[in-house]
């Protein structure tokens, strides 16, 4: 197939896949007419990569996984380089949850504070909405 069929069935535009041919992600294969062809393959591929950074992995991230897939694997995440990146990613995330885990907590008992200092000063009216006409 040609690169804007592979595009249009990867979801994709056909500069992002210029883009990862010129990062060796996807094949530079050519036709004798000088044509980008690709193939079913490329097509999985593309979807592997989609997939990983629709979960936040970044496209450098998706290299194990391609050169897993092409390395003949059913599956791009099969590969020991592959296992590395999805226990490094799964550190970050673990990390970063606990950040937020802690912004958070911190962000309650802002609210905790502010609520009893309102109560206490006498403040705690509901607030007036007026109407226009």
């Amino acid at each position: 197939m040609r690169i804007g069929e592979l595009a249009q069935r990867a979801g994709t535009s056909t500069r992002t896949l210029r883009y990862y041919e010129s990062r060796g992600l996807l094949p530079a294969r050519r036709a004798g007419n000088g044509y980008r062809t690709y193939d079913e393959d490329d097509l999985r591929l593309l979807r592997q990569i989609r997939t990983l950074q629709d979960f936040g992995f970044d496209l450098e991230e998706t290299r194990p996984f391609v050169d897993c897939l092409r390395a003949g694997h059913p599956a791009g995440d099969s590969c020991p380089a592959s296992l590395a990146v999805y226990r490094r990613k799964l550190a970050e995330l673990d990390g970063l949850i606990g950040r937020l885990a802690d912004v958070r907590d911190q962000v309650a008992r802002q609210l905790a504070d502010a609520e009893e200092a309102a109560g206490a000063v006498g403040e705690a009216v509901a607030p007036r909405c007026e109407m226009t006409g």
